[in-house]
């Protein structure tokens, strides 16, 4: 519903292209050019070493014994990350605080999962870029940062009565009710801040704030660094996790996802300081610059534009896939 007012201007670049599905053009190396059918295993691991936490893919056939093996050896401990390597909107992210609980985990949601290490940095972002092919430097459009669904103890009430008087928190008690790591019962002291949930995900009670103020000359600087040591991705969001903005500023973070075309600059999502018809506007102006890196590749680097009744009957096995985690999410 979102989208309806802005399907026109995609179906008019599609008519130029003369290709329904020409943005699969977008990022070669990335499956469909990151629309949601790719492995997020496969896209991390385009990404340099020092920038992607240490991660296991634990594929639906897989023995679970194998892949505990396979954690130790990498170095991977507890508490840890667990998610699906084809996911969207938080589906099945989990934090995992012990082997039972991983093993419980595997056996009951039968898909491919990534496991990864919990980072501890003390922030987390959203950074939107792209790069022309044909040009050295790219551009940072976006910067969302994230705010984790959190409450303040008062010294008197229970967290259970702080997440019920909560404006925020109280909308998202029947996800976060049965979590075993909160301990309702405790009176946390006054002014002291609760995380409720640490996964950085709108579905999950994250708080999306437009942090484009932020954008400098250093950081795109850092960006186009990046990207220069991943080939055949241009256009997309990276979820980041980071201690400082000077270190952010300076490439010392790490990468959560690598998002590809289907990837939003998040920042629209902050009611604060965008309304509906800019957050379109928005949306209008990143595919702009996705229907030129999608030409330049194809006609310039000879990158093919997928064929589109093959394409869309893997997008009907995608909508399958995602009803099939929505399902078992309900578990």
């Amino acid at each position: 519903m979102f989208y309806i007012p802005n399907i026109p201007y995609a179906f008019v670049h599609g008519i130029v292209a003369r290709n329904l599905v020409f943005y699969t053009a977008v990022n070669p190396s990335i499956r469909n050019s990151g629309i949601g059918s790719e492995s997020k295993y496969k896209t991390l691991k385009l990404l340099p070493e020092n920038y992607i936490p240490k991660s296991v893919l634990h594929e639906e056939t897989s023995e679970i014994d194998k892949t505990i093996e396979l954690l130790k050896e990498e170095g991977i401990s507890y508490p840890m990350i667990v998610k699906p390597d084809v996911g969207f909107r938080g589906l099945l992210v989990k934090k995992i605080e012990n082997e039972s609980d991983l093993i419980s985990y595997l056996e009951k949601y039968p898909v491919s999962i990534i496991i990864q290490e919990f980072l501890t940095h003390s922030n987390e972002c959203g950074i939107f870029y792209y790069r022309h092919p044909d040009q050295e430097k790219g551009t940072v459009t976006s910067i969302t940062l994230k705010e984790f669904l959190t409450i303040i103890g008062d010294g008197t009430s229970t967290i259970k009565e702080l997440v019920a008087s909560d404006e925020r928190a109280f909308l998202y008690y029947e996800l976060i009710k049965n979590d075993p790591l909160i301990n309702w019962d405790m009176i946390p002291e006054n002014g002291k801040h609760i995380k409720l949930s640490s996964i950085g995900n709108h579905s999950k009670g994250t708080r999306f704030i437009n942090g484009n103020h932020l954008i400098n000359d250093e950081l795109i600087a850092s960006m186009n660094t990046l990207n220069h040591q991943v080939e055949g991705w241009y256009y997309g969001r990276l979820d980041i996790k980071y201690n400082t903005l000077e270190e952010l500023n300076q490439g010392k973070f790490k990468i959560l996802e690598l998002n590809g075309i289907l990837a939003e600059p998040t920042h629209i999502y902050d009611a604060t300081k965008m309304n509906y018809w800019k957050a379109l506007k928005t949306i209008r102006t990143h595919w702009k610059q996705l229907y030129k890196i999608a030409m330049y590749n194809h006609k310039h680097q000879n990158v093919p534009y997928r064929k589109t009744f093959p394409f869309i009957k893997e997008m009907l096995a995608l909508k399958a896939y995602s009803k099939r985690l929505k399902k078992l999410s309900k578990k």
